[in-house]
């Protein structure tokens, strides 16, 4: 079981409060991600959870039973930290067993959880060795196979490949999300990556200033972003948007196009620009598009587009994938 659920959980520091009040439910079995921006409240809530900060107001479930007041070891969680924490002195088998060997656990059980943990983490060949002589991704993983050995109800995870070059990160996202499927067990993971975010979650949070701006599976949030703060921070490049007079046709303040939602030409179209600069990224090549009054708008082309800086083009938005958000930055449905 791992059944979270806060109920206007807030927090303070002295006189500044960064969390207002949340309330939120994470479902026993879900992978749940927090994500926002630097500094909005999204580790804060993570170590909420875990008891490693006090609650300044409200109450946190888990599992039915009110543990706002319980130590951190009596919650039944286990959590992964940015940085490895591990025992340099340690081989990665006492690395793992060490949790188990404080709760007094007999060796017998140890020797067979460090022996399935290791199995499931591609870890059995590692053992003996310690963590200087692992790379960084081995080494994480021997941080998250010290939280399998407890059987937590839950896992924590706090920005846990921060620390990673771009191809290991890839390839821990895809590690991370097998062990979810193998374990069943709920895991809240926090980032302020939001490709992290899509391609992991069952559920995103998405944190604005200690608020949740809106709760919702990758693709509720990406089709149906509630607000202009969650359509400019999930999606990759991020959404344009056009105000004014260019948005009055369309019945709103702003209207938002992603930049694969919008179709080039050289021949013809609603809205002329001219290209600056142009990415080419191999699969796909994406364009600064100067559109005038309309503004500078992303565009995403075909990585076989020979257009060039200062080429003219003409932009054509999807129609029925436009996005539209009154004067308040709320969407219009």
């Amino acid at each position: 079981m791992g059944r979270i659920v806060l109920k206007n959980v807030n927090k303070s520091f002295g006189t500044t409060q960064v969390i207002p009040g949340i309330d939120l439910t994470i479902e026993d079995g879900e992978f749940v991600v927090f994500v926002g921006p630097s500094g909005c409240g999204k580790s804060t809530l993570l170590r909420l959870i875990a008891g490693l900060e006090d609650t300044t107001g409200g109450t946190i479930e888990i599992d039915g039973k009110d543990v706002t007041s319980a130590a951190p070891a009596r919650r039944g969680l286990a959590m992964v930290f940015q940085s490895y924490a591990l025992y340099p002195h340690m081989s990665v088998k006492n690395n793992i067993a060490f949790p188990l060997k404080m709760a007094k656990v007999s060796p017998e059980v140890i020797d067979r959880k460090v022996t399935e943990a290791a199995r499931v983490l591609n870890l059995t060949d590692y053992l003996e060795r310690r963590p200087g002589q692992l790379s960084g991704g081995q080494r994480q993983r021997v941080a998250i196979g010290r939280a399998i050995v407890r059987e937590p109800s839950a896992f924590l995870f706090d920005e846990p490949l921060s620390n990673l070059d771009a191809a290991l990160r890839g390839t821990m996202r895809l590690e991370i999300s097998e062990l979810h499927q193998s374990l069943k067990t709920t895991m809240v993971y926090v980032t302020h990556d939001q490709v992290e975010a899509m391609t992991m979650a069952n559920k995103i949070v998405v944190l604005n200033a200690g608020n949740i701006e809106q709760v919702g599976s990758p693709l509720d949030l990406y089709n149906r972003p509630d607000n202009l703060f969650v359509a400019g921070f999930i999606g990759s490049p991020r959404m344009n948007f056009v105000k004014g007079g260019a948005a009055e046709p369309f019945g709103a303040h702003t209207v938002g196009i992603r930049p694969e939602h919008i179709r080039l030409s050289k021949e013809s179209g609603r809205w002329k620009g001219t290209v600056g600069v142009a990415e080419h990224l191999g699969s796909d090549t994406f364009l600064h598009v100067n559109a005038g009054e309309i503004g500078i708008l992303t565009v995403r082309a075909s990585g076989d587009f020979t257009g060039s800086h200062g080429d003219t083009v003409f932009l054509d938005p999807e129609d029925s994938r436009i996005h539209r958000f009154d004067a308040a930055g709320k969407a219009i449905r």
